[in-house]
């Protein structure tokens, strides 16, 4: 087996589940050795009050680290709030429209920018302004093709599709727009200039922590304009007027993020661990470029994410076999999502690069038995 033998007594197998995914094995060492007695408190981070000093020193920790390993401007507010990303789905509009008639764009490249447009369509005058979809969201569209309305509120995209694996390489240049990201799939897995965008948000499940807690960032000045009947808990304000703790916030799911930022740092922060994923990633797509055609990834070259990996068997009956073979070499979760099929390999912060190349010996080594 290629799992990952990381101790005497500890065997993990490579996870490439695209959420909730691996987490650093030091991360949830540190968790386990704290799990009954975090710092000498005598109780669980599980157990102890939000409103605690014990809790509000790991939340104020958290941010702060985040603040650090990002950049982020003293001008942005940092929320942790509940519900996932597709709770923001619907507060986007909610927070940064006056009323249903006003516009607001988004450019669809997959899964996940088709939902966001259609939950802002609810309430706000939600339109396409830009989509993939005649490539079957396999590219992404280039800014002077979007169709973009002066009265649009603000422009939105999903910086990585999860089950697409079609990534922005930087923010795109909307003008005096606000920009509005997803990033749920490749939150700080590189740099990230925060003032080209207004708002950007990630639900944690992904890269940084285990489910249960999103994190949004979003300018002072887009906080406090939810349109009329926006529910307490959707509007932006109550959780910045509150230090994330208007009612009980996830706890354990933020210190878990907050062991994952330190992580990070000490990593020697984002560029460190950019280079690490491109090395990564090119290790896969390269396999995939010098198989022949028995591979084969659907996303354009120029669009090819860091995170998410698809790719195709030639021909695809033998997925099947690939998978098996697979988990029986420690290789878990590849199969690829539902509604397109395929493998695909996830490969976040968390994936160590013996997880890669376990993977690209495996693929290399199916193909010489099969080809």
């Amino acid at each position: 087996r290629a799992a990952a033998r990381c101790s005497a007594t500890v065997n993990r197998a490579f996870n490439f589940s695209a959420g909730p995914a691996t987490l650093p094995l030091n991360v949830l060492e540190k968790a386990q050795a704290e799990l009954v007695d975090w710092n000498g408190s005598g109780m669980s981070v599980m157990e102890m009050s939000h409103r605690g000093p014990e809790f509000i020193s790991i939340l104020a920790k958290t941010e702060a680290d985040m603040r650090e390993l990002i950049g982020i401007p003293d001008n942005y507010k940092v929320l942790f709030v509940q519900g996932g990303a597709s709770t923001q789905f619907a507060a986007i509009p909610m927070n940064l429209c006056k009323d249903k008639s006003a516009a607001a764009d988004y450019i669809t490249t997959g899964a996940w920018g088709k939902k966001a447009v259609a939950e802002a369509a609810r309430f706000v005058d939600a339109q396409t302004a830009a989509t993939s979809k005649e490539s079957n969201f396999s590219s992404i569209p280039a800014v002077g093709e979007w169709a973009l309305r002066d009265e649009a509120a603000y422009v939105h995209i999903c910086a990585n599709e999860t089950i697409g694996g079609v990534e922005y390489k930087g923010a795109p240049d909307v003008g005096d727009k606000v920009l509005v990201a997803d990033m749920s799939s490749n939150f700080c897995s590189k740099p990230i200039d925060v003032e080209k965008y207004g708002v950007i948000y990630a639900g944690a499940q992904k890269n940084i922590g285990p489910s249960g807690v999103t994190m949004v960032i979003v300018r002072e000045d887009l906080v406090g304009n939810a349109m009329e009947g926006t529910p307490a808990m959707l509007d932006w304000s109550t959780a910045a007027e509150n230090d994330s703790c208007y009612n009980t916030p996830p706890c354990w799911a933020i210190y878990m993020c907050g062991l994952v930022f330190e992580d990070l740092l000490k990593q020697g922060g984002l560029e460190a661990i950019e280079k690490k994923n491109i090395a990564k990633a090119g290790l896969i797509y390269d396999a995939i470029n010098s198989s022949g055609g028995f591979y084969s990834c659907p996303v354009d070259e120029n669009a090819r994410s860091l995170m998410n990996v698809p790719f195709r068997v030639v021909p695809n009956d033998l997925e099947k076999d690939f998978l098996a073979g697979a988990a029986e070499a420690g290789l878990t979760q590849l199969k690829g999502h539902r509604s397109v099929g395929g493998i695909r390999a996830s490969i976040y912060n968390a994936m160590p690069s013996a997880g890669v190349e376990a993977l690209v010996a495996f693929m290399k080594d199916f193909q010489a038995k099969h080809a």
